[in-house]
């Protein structure tokens, strides 16, 4: 049993912003976690928040990014668990950027949900991607110069 998420937005902004909303550490702090993500292929890095300890999940996400075309893909795996070294959740995140229009449209594939669990997981991570990410991202969007 798997299951992938693939969520589309449009946001009426030029795609280098939209590019630099999602590869810039500190905005993609204000929309989405704390992490110390570098847009370098193999760089390993983390997001930070708070601990759900009912869904086995330590409040830290494992990351290494895997691709980047500038400006138009960003790829990095998505791993999370009860505790350091123990691993649970073992996804890739895709974001796609395309101009539409006079904006960007973003699509983000959340792929690898596997097993009961992490299916849970998934319809919880679903709802925070479809509502509260693009809500976020606007903001910040609308707050850069």
């Amino acid at each position: 049993m798997q299951r992938d998420l693939v969520i589309k937005w449009h946001f009426p902004h030029p795609t280098q912003k939209v590019w630099e909303c999602l590869t810039d550490p500190e905005l993609v702090s204000q929309w989405l976690m704390k992490n110390d993500f570098k847009p370098i292929v193999g760089h390993k890095f983390n997001f930070h928040t708070k601990p759900i300890p009912k869904m086995s999940f330590d409040g830290i996400v494992y990351c290494e990014v895997l691709e980047i075309i500038p400006g138009q893909k960003l790829v990095y795996t998505w791993k999370g668990g009860p505790k350091p070294g123990v691993i649970g959740l073992d996804t890739v995140l895709t974001w796609t950027l395309n101009p539409e229009g006079e904006g960007t449209r973003v699509v983000l594939e959340h792929r690898g949900f596997k097993g009961f669990k992490n299916l849970i997981a998934s319809v919880f991570m679903e709802a925070g991607w479809k509502k509260n990410i693009p809500r976020r991202m606007r903001k910040v969007l609308e707050e850069m110069k």
